[in-house]
């Protein structure tokens, strides 16, 4: 395993850090970032009684990571009957995320703070038989507890970035301990490859399988509503903005106020990355002279709405159905980009701003296939809803997009039967 003194420092203050860290997540909480209903859990206490069977245990830190692996899940539920899942985070909107698509024989729970005694409480509790981290989310007294309780540790859709890989660059010994836990890597990228590997990952448990998110199924929805939506629209033309943040509503109302003057009726949906902005965003909106519906209130657009506001949780899957063109958020400000299979799976062309270091190699194929369409300014964006609103324009993206997108399953194939080479065999008698 390879002994490092840094890390040794790293877990003698998480031995004694339980004060600092309940002080730290009492300020989260007064800022409203923690779930004060379960914030027990964060302590690594439940309330939730640990279930019968062998129990396979998946952390994922963000969002993005955590819808990567409910369709994981649900092929390992449909394999093995005697399989239990339990899956962890650590927001309040990715929590809220995976409860509303939980899979069968699965429960959520908030991840402990990186203090040992609390993380102690959560293995002694929940005992799993399998620990799978996806990403890059490595929390030293997580793993090294994880590791001591002789629990298989996996690491599946692996992916550093070059910021990240130099952070751990200067803690090259706490970096190699801790990757040499693991049991084996799946990696995004042969970047990540290569960076594990200098980090101290073995060559022969590291290999790129490509990102789980393509083998993703696409996002549910309720085809009652999408029925509902579609005949309340009576043919409009609509294009999306999904996943916006802070600064991309009011560039994608000002480029809608220019594509509607040559598309009429057009409508915009916007659908924000965080729906709890939909209230400050409406504000602005309406201050803006627009016509708005909010769909939090329950209101649906008539024909005099100019923008509809869909401000709620879990509903992405019915906007990219409703909607042939999708502009991407997290693009035209720095945040890095969003998942673009989520549209692609669901045949809605892409239009995308230049900040995508996120998930560039994601892009990067759609692109080849010409299946998306950047833009780096307003005007852009105009020009862009323009052409790709061409009903033939639209379709041919869309499917490139779909070809695209449809062409990983074999990424989350290999994950799957990564994690059964590593889960004791059923006992006797079980399917």
């Amino acid at each position: 395993m390879g002994r490092s003194f840094g890390l040794a420092c790293y877990l003698a203050f998480s031995e004694r850090a339980t004060g600092f860290a309940e002080k730290r997540l009492l300020e989260r909480r007064e800022r409203g970032k923690e779930d004060v209903s379960r914030f027990d859990e964060r302590f690594g206490r439940s309330v939730v009684p640990r279930t019968d069977g062998t129990l396979v245990w998946f952390h994922a830190a963000s969002v993005g990571e955590s819808l990567s692996i409910l369709e994981l899940v649900r092929r390992l539920a449909d394999q093995r009957e005697d399989l239990q899942f339990l899956i962890t985070t650590g927001t309040v909107t990715s929590a809220a995320l995976v409860e509303a698509r939980m899979p069968e024989r699965a429960l959520h729970q908030y991840v402990p703070v990186d203090a040992r005694p609390f993380v102690r409480g959560f293995l002694e509790h929940w005992k799993p038989d399998l620990a799978v981290w996806t990403e890059s989310e490595l929390w030293p007294a997580l793993m090294h507890e994880t590791n001591a309780a002789r629990i298989p540790m996996l690491l599946i859709n692996a992916r550093i970035s070059k910021a990240t890989n130099e952070k751990w660059r200067w803690f090259p010994g706490i970096a190699k301990s801790l990757l040499r836990r693991f049991d084996f890597v799946l990696a995004q990228d042969e970047t990540t490859s290569k960076y594990l590997r200098r980090l101290g990952l073995p060559a022969d448990r590291i290999e790129v399988s490509g990102t789980l998110k393509e083998g993703s199924a696409a996002l549910p929805h309720d085809e009652a509503e999408r029925t509902r939506f579609a005949s309340q629209l009576a043919g409009r033309p609509v294009w999306l903005a999904a996943s916006t943040h802070e600064g991309e509503e009011e560039m994608v109302a000002a480029a809608h106020r220019l594509a509607a003057r040559s598309a009429q009726r057009l409508l915009l949906i916007i659908a924000p990355r965080h729906p709890e902005r939909g209230p400050a965003i409406a504000k602005k909106l309406v201050a803006a002279g627009w016509d708005i519906a909010v769909r939090s209130k329950g209101e649906m657009p008539d024909a005099s709405t100019q923008i509809y506001l869909a401000d709620t949780l879990g509903e992405m899957g019915l906007w990219y159905r409703i909607a042939p063109v999708s502009f991407l958020g997290g693009s035209l400000v720095d945040i890095g980009g969003h998942n673009p299979f989520e549209p692609a799976a669901l045949a809605s062309a892409i239009i995308h701003g230049p900040h995508i270091h996120k998930v560039a190699d994601i892009y990067a194929r759609l692109a080849e296939a010409g299946a998306t369409v950047e833009v780096k300014s307003v005007d852009e964006l105009v020009k862009a809803i323009g052409k790709v609103l061409s009903p033939d324009r639209a379709a041919a993206m869309a499917h490139a997009a779909w070809e695209v997108s449809s062409s990983g399953a074999e990424v989350t194939d290999r994950a799957l039967d990564l994690l059964l080479e590593h889960l004791p065999l059923p006992e006797a008698g079980a399917d």
